[in-house]
Order: structure tokens, then C-alpha cells, then sequence
């Protein structure tokens, strides 16, 4: 089992990355495969809504100078995804947002890329905002079909496990 997550700090290794590696030393305890991504120094712009990714059913997205497209083919690799960021006045990062803008659509898009995948959110917050942040990343998995998980992420690897045997 593989989970990727996705820091949408503008800060790398700062408070959002410290609490998704907190999240990761539980799984890795478990035997599962992690893998961070950052988004601290590069530019993520949201959707144009050019509409490509809808006629082409391509699972890519138009705009190619960023590592999105990068992103989504690893999403649709991984068993779970984990969306972090802090919160920038009383939401999630511009960068996390246009990522979520544009993921959702290309899967959406797509035929549904993510359907059945597992989904959580991690949100640093000094005072505000952080309902708001967790129900924008939550609504992502919501939109393109994902889990939302508690728990049951460990119980998904031992379901799976347990398929193979």
C-alpha cells in the first residue's frame, strides 16, 4: 500500500510538513509506503477552465508548467492521499487550492481517477480558519468519489492484504 501527501505550504518542512510526517510515522509502522510531495517554491496557478482535460478524457491537464500533472499521475498510483496546508487567512493556500481545482477536474474529467481512493486532510492553524481549510481538502475527496478516512485507512490495508491470500 502507497500514501502520498501533498504539503501546500509555502513553507517546506515547516508546520504542515511536520504534522503529515506525524501522520506518516503511524503508517510507516504499519509496513506502508509514504511518499511527501512540496509545494514551497513552485508556482500552482488554479483551473483556466479551458475545458481540455474534458474533450481529450486525457487524465491531463492543459497548463504544463508546473508539476501537477506530475501530482496526478502519482495520485492515481497511490492507495490514499493526504492534502495538507495551513491556514492563510481563514483558508487553505492559494497553492493548495489551484492543485485541488485542478486535480478535481482532470480526474472528474477522467472518468473519476481517484473513485474509491482514501482521502484525509491535515490542517496547521494558529487561530482561524481551520474548519473552513479541512471542509475545502475534504470536499475534494467528496467531489472526485474518495474516501474520507478516519481509521479506516489501516483497516483498508489489512482488507487488502487479506484479498491476496
Amino acid at each position: 500500500m502507497k500514501v502520498v501527501g501533498f504539503n501546500g505550504s509555502a513553507r517546506k518542512d515547516g508546520n504542515t510538513a511536520i504534522l503529515i510526517n506525524d501522520v506518516f510515522r503511524e503508517l510507516k509502522s504499519h509496513g506502508i509506503e509514504t511518499e511527501l510531495f512540496q509545494m514551497a517554491g513552485k508556482k500552482i496557478t488554479g483551473c483556466s477552465a479551458c475545458y481540455r482535460c474534458a474533450e481529450t478524457k486525457d487524465g491531463v491537464c492543459a497548463i504544463k508548467d508546473d508539476p501537477v500533472n506530475e501530482w496526478i499521475e502519482i495520485m492515481k498510483s497511490a492507495d490514499a492521499i493526504i492534502l495538507g496546508s495551513p491556514v492563510y487567512f481563514a483558508d487553505l493556500t492559494a497553492s493548495m487550492k489551484g492543485f485541488i481545482e485542478r486535480a478535481g477536474m482532470v480526474s472528474r474529467s477522467g472518468g473519476g481517477l481517484f473513485k474509491g481512493k482514501i482521502g484525509a486532510s491535515v490542517v496547521a492553524v494558529r487561530r482561524v480558519g481551520a474548519i473552513h481549510a479541512f471542509d475545502s481538502m475534504n470536499h475534494f475527496f467528496l467531489i472526485t468519489e474518495m474516501i474520507i478516512c478516519g481509521r479506516e485507512l489501516l483497516e483498508y490495508r489489512n482488507r487488502k492484504k487479506h484479498r491476496r491470500s
